[in-house]
Formats: C-alpha cells, sequence, structure tokens
C-alpha cells in the first residue's frame, strides 16, 4: 500500500513540475516578445505635443521650419531616425495650392512618449475616440500640456493647427493660419484643444476648437496657449 501511495506521489509531482515548466516557458516568451501575454507592446514614439515653441508666435517658418522643429525635438529624445511632420495645414495663395495636415502624418499607428497608442490609423485620429487629451496629449519628453480645467497655470491648451475638424485646410479668404505660419503679428489661426476641454466642458476637438485672438506670442498666450503644435511621425 505504501509503494503505491508513493508512486502516486512521485507521479503527481511528476505533473506539477510539467506544469511549472510550461508556465516558465510561456514567461519566457513573454519576457522576450516584450510583454506578458495579452498586454499590447508598448509603440514607438509617433506623436508628440511640442514641449516648447519657436518663440515668435504663430511664425514657425512655414511647413518647413515647423517640420523641422519637430524633426528637433524628435532628435533630443532619440527618435530623430523617424521622418517628422508637423500637424498643420495651409491655405491656398495665388502662387500655392493649399495643404492638408491630415494629408502630412502618415498612416499611423502613433504612440505617446511613454509608448501609449494615440491612434490606429486616420479614421480612429479624427473620428474615433482617439488619445488626444489631457492624460496621454504629452510631450516628446513625456510631460503633460498644462490646463487650467485640471489646475494647472499658465493654460497651455490651445494647440496651433489652422486646420478644420476633418483634417483639411479652410478656404482661401479668412486667415486661419497666421499667413500659412510666417506672421506674429497680423491675422490669426485656429487652435484645437489638447484637453479636449472647451471652459470646463469635455468634448473639445483636439484639432479645431476656435481662432486665436491673433498671431504674436502675447496674443497666442492671452488667448490660452504658447505657440506649442502636434508633431506625428509620418513613416
Amino acid at each position: 500500500m505504501a509503494k503505491n501511495e508513493g508512486l502516486k506521489f512521485w507521479g503527481a509531482a511528476a505533473v506539477l513540475a510539467a506544469i511549472g515548466n510550461l508556465f516558465l516557458v510561456d514567461a519566457s516568451h513573454a519576457q522576450q516578445s516584450g510583454g506578458a501575454p495579452g498586454v499590447p507592446k508598448p509603440l514607438p514614439l509617433g506623436f508628440f505635443i511640442t514641449s516648447v515653441g519657436l518663440g515668435k508666435g504663430a511664425d514657425l517658418g512655414g511647413l518647413t521650419g515647423a517640420d523641422a522643429h519637430c524633426q528637433n525635438l524628435a532628435e533630443a529624445v532619440g527618435a530623430g531616425h523617424r521622418e517628422w511632420r508637423a500637424y498643420l495645414s495651409t491655405q491656398e495663395t495665388e502662387t500655392e495650392p493649399a495643404v492638408n495636415a491630415i494629408d502630412r502624418i502618415g498612416e499611423g499607428p502613433w504612440g505617446n512618449a511613454k509608448g501609449v497608442a494615440i491612434a490606429s490609423d486616420i479614421d480612429s485620429l479624427l473620428y474615433d475616440n482617439s488619445n488626444i487629451n489631457y492624460e496621454h496629449a504629452i510631450t516628446e519628453k513625456g510631460e503633460r500640456v498644462n490646463s487650467r480645467v485640471f489646475g494647472d497655470s499658465p493654460n497651455k491648451h490651445d494647440i496651433l493647427t489652422g486646420t478644420q475638424i476633418d483634417g483639411t485646410a479652410y478656404p482661401a479668404g479668412d486667415d486661419m493660419t497666421c499667413s500659412n505660419w510666417t506672421s506674429d503679428d497680423e491675422g490669426r489661426a485656429v487652435l484645437g484643444h489638447s484637453d479636449r476641454h472647451r471652459r470646463i466642458y469635455p468634448g473639445s476637438p483636439w484639432n479645431s476648437a476656435h481662432p486665436s485672438r491673433g498671431c504674436s506670442q502675447e496674443a497666442l498666450e492671452a488667448t490660452g496657449g504658447d505657440g506649442l503644435f502636434y508633431c506625428f511621425a509620418a513613416d
């Protein structure tokens, strides 16, 4: 009887050992693949709000200057190998066609500085509940952008876009882009709300909320911003 019980004991021990080995294999595989089973792997940096503006209001040196600023900030945090574009539209002029912000930024997915997905594609970015909000719309350094709704001062949630809610440029006529991002004086620019709040109310668009009071640095700050803009990796 004792012999049979001993065999049962060692048989059960062998089964438990085999199960344990399976768990070890699964854990090893999870570590090699970047996380536990079922947990999404963090995305590389593909989106951020500029931690600083260029200091000249909405005069960004046009799209070229804005893109270069995105690239330089990304380079400073080790993401300069990607192709960075500012989420900005320009309006049609007598010599140049309009440029749509949404056509400049690739197809996604885009992750923030903490690896959290901002959106998987254009549709989820524009028409779904994208993660552009106070918690996840952060700078290239992983810092939140000031929002008075959440008790921050000064308020900086007004982000330069010059863009309609579908990501396209405004028609020629009324200036909505501070002379296509070359003016720090006359004109105005359409702004989005990085915290998705209008005053104290949630649900405001991240890319097309209202125009600025002007194009100077002082006018942008008085409106509720700091000359910041969105950057996306287009590759």
